[in-house]
């Protein structure tokens, strides 16, 4: 499989932030060594001979600060680092959508999913124009580095997605060091043989392991941490599942926005269709974040703004419905007759502004808030929306980046590139061919 992830046609190289030299990308025989590319006897023997795994403290909340797409879809050896804002920018057809599908991708990976699950079309992500090899296989390849306590740490995953979807390859590592490497080594089976280090008299353990879930997901449950080396792939494998489990893709859909919802538990679904539940929520709950709301509404929606508000659906028990208070002396406006981009940006202004509290997210429950960062994934982010929105939704997010509990990236339109090439704190990647 190898073979035929390096037949790819080159597409086009690595894209950075503005201003930001490009990142070294590994050798072209990708992430995996051995003679399918995808961890050979090679990687397993550097993990037995890899000695002391000392990490280097790091930001006390993890996040991904880079995300590898060495074969994916359109991209090829692309290495792309990613800030607390980060916006992609180019053309349609350059691949910012398959950018943020692969974070997203990787996310779900994390929180649990099978591959068919974060992959429900994977033939899309195979490469432009790549052969399969003399098994008929054709795969794609992406990885990340996740920053945080433990110092940075890379994951490198290969997908065989002919003829069957299922994991070739997997590699976790830290400063050049294995932690944990799978391979597919009996097509018959659906599984990968899996070795981690371990340290002590042992050095490495052995099992197999589904080939169709993340590997470094199911390690707290093989691991028991008796031994420095455990605890110190656990670690590793802790923080790149924190930081990817804490996504939200968020895509608001004004058609579901106008009608009154049922009041619920307040959390903010994917197509943001229960937005007045959500405020009905904050209101109540969380005044002062509340209060920034409406002042971001006042900058990004037509006419005065004094306030957000929420009452009862006009005879329809338990449904609530939001809307704009005016002023005094005037009448309040309904969602229902606010154009498309006011409510998309109300959406995208309360996600930035709020975090995982009232939001569809599965953040790791066995840590504290604090030592957790959400990241909101936006594709078209821009949709609809005029410079001031843009601009004013900009502000927000570096406003909430700068506290280090939300990140965004986000796919726009040139226009908002262009907006956010001008801001300190925003990354622009340019996909431009």
């Amino acid at each position: 499989m190898d073979a035929t992830l390096d037949t790819v046609g080159r597409g086009r190289p690595a894209a950075a932030p503005t201003g930001t030299p490009p990142c070294a990308e590994p050798a072209a025989d990708g992430p995996f060594d051995g003679p399918d590319g995808l961890g050979g006897n090679e990687g397993l023997d550097r993990l037995e001979g890899s000695g002391g795994l000392g990490g280097s403290g790091g930001p006390l909340r993890p996040a991904v600060t880079e995300l590898r797409l060495s074969a994916f879809g359109p991209h090829r050896s692309a290495v792309f680092p990613l800030g607390p804002v980060t916006l992609f920018a180019g053309p349609s057809g350059s691949g910012k959508t398959q950018a943020l599908d692969a974070y997203r991708a990787l996310a779900a990976l994390a929180s649990g999913a099978t591959l068919r699950e974060a992959f429900p079309a994977p033939g899309s992500r195979v490469p432009d124009r790549a052969l399969p090899d003399g098994g008929g296989r054709r795969g794609f390849r992406l990885g990340c580095t996740v920053d945080g306590p433990s110092g940075p740490v890379r994951l490198d995953l290969a997908v065989q997605a002919e003829p069957v979807l299922r994991i070739a390859g997997e590699r976790l590592s830290q400063d050049g060091r294995i932690l944990l490497t799978t391979a597919l080594r009996d097509p018959r089976r659906r599984t990968v043989e899996a070795a981690w280090f371990t340290g002590g008299t042992v050095g490495v353990t052995r099992a197999p392991m589904p080939d169709d879930r993340l590997g470094t997901g199911l390690l707290p449950l093989r691991v028991a941490g008796s031994t420095a080396g455990q605890r110190r792939v656990l670690a590793a494998a802790e923080q790149v599942v924190v930081a990817l489990r804490a996504v939200f893709a968020c895509d608001p859909e004004p058609g579901r926005m106008r009608e009154p919802v049922p009041a619920g538990e307040g959390r903010l679904r994917t197509d943001c269709g229960n937005l007045a539940d959500v405020l009905r929520r904050t209101r109540h709950e969380c005044g002062t974040r509340h209060a920034l709301l409406a002042g971001a509404a006042r900058a990004g929606c037509a006419g005065p703004v004094a306030g957000l508000d929420v009452r009862a659906g006009a005879g329809r028990p338990g449904l609530v419905a939001a809307v704009l208070d005016r002023g005094p002396g005037r009448p309040e406006t309904g969602l229902d007759r606010l154009g498309a981009g006011e409510l998309r940006f109300l959406a995208l202004a309360l996600v930035l502004l709020t975090g995982p509290g009232v939001l569809e997210v599965d953040p790791a429950a066995e840590l504290l808030s604090a030592r957790q960062a959400l990241t909101v994934l936006a594709d078209g982010m821009d949709r609809g929306l005029d410079r001031r929105q843009t601009a004013e939704l900009l502000r927000l997010a570096l406003l909430s980046g700068a506290r280090g509990h939300i990140g965004l990236v986000a796919a726009v339109g040139e226009d908002t590139a262009g907006t956010g090439r001008g801001v300190p704190g925003v990354s622009v990647v340019d996909l431009s061919p």
